[in-house]
Order: C-alpha cells, then structure tokens, then sequence
C-alpha cells in the first residue's frame, strides 16, 4: 500500500501571507531568552541575563499581542518563557544593577 508523504514547510507563516514584522518579533524573543537562560547559569553574568531577559519579556509580551499565526504564538512564548527564566536567575543572582548602583 502506498503512502503519501506531506511535505510540511518550516515557516511561521501558516496561513500562506508575509509576516515579517510578526516574525522579526518572535525571533528576535527566542534569540533574547536564548541568551537569557544560558548566561543565568554563571551568575557572575547576571548583569547579562537579567538585562537581556527584561528585554525579551518586552519584546513576547509585544510578539504576543502583534502575532498573527500560531506558529509565530508558539516561538514568542518558548522565547518569552525562556527569557522570564533568565530574568528571575538574574536578579537572583545580583539584579538589574548588581551593585554598579548603590
């Protein structure tokens, strides 16, 4: 028996139309929660990761309200998550301003 096999593109933009300020949005979010997560293991780059995750936060909050597929949906919150992690190690590690104020 034969088996048909879809071809299932790797885009984020499902319903067929250009989104490139949706998508710009959910990739810069994943970048920023990339970074966020890994520089908050050495908290000596807390500085880093709370910055950085206080930006993605901004940034998939924003993705969330803008986005126009689910495939865009799912990056921003991956990203988002990711960076609120990074965010909440950062400041336990030392904050926003970790001494440089104060």
């Amino acid at each position: 028996m034969a088996q048909t096999f879809r071809n299932i593109p790797l885009t984020l933009n499902t319903d067929g139309k250009a989104h490139p300020v949706e998508n710009g949005f959910a990739a810069v979010t994943a970048l920023l929660g990339l970074i966020a997560a890994i520089t908050s293991i050495w908290p000596g780059l807390h500085l880093l990761s709370s910055w950085t995750g206080l930006i993605g936060v901004c940034t998939g909050l924003w993705a969330q309200m803008i986005s126009a597929t689910t495939a865009e949906r799912f990056v921003a919150i991956l990203g988002l998550g990711a960076s609120a992690v990074g965010l909440y190690l950062g400041l336990a590690h030392g904050g926003l301003w970790g001494g440089v104020i104060g």
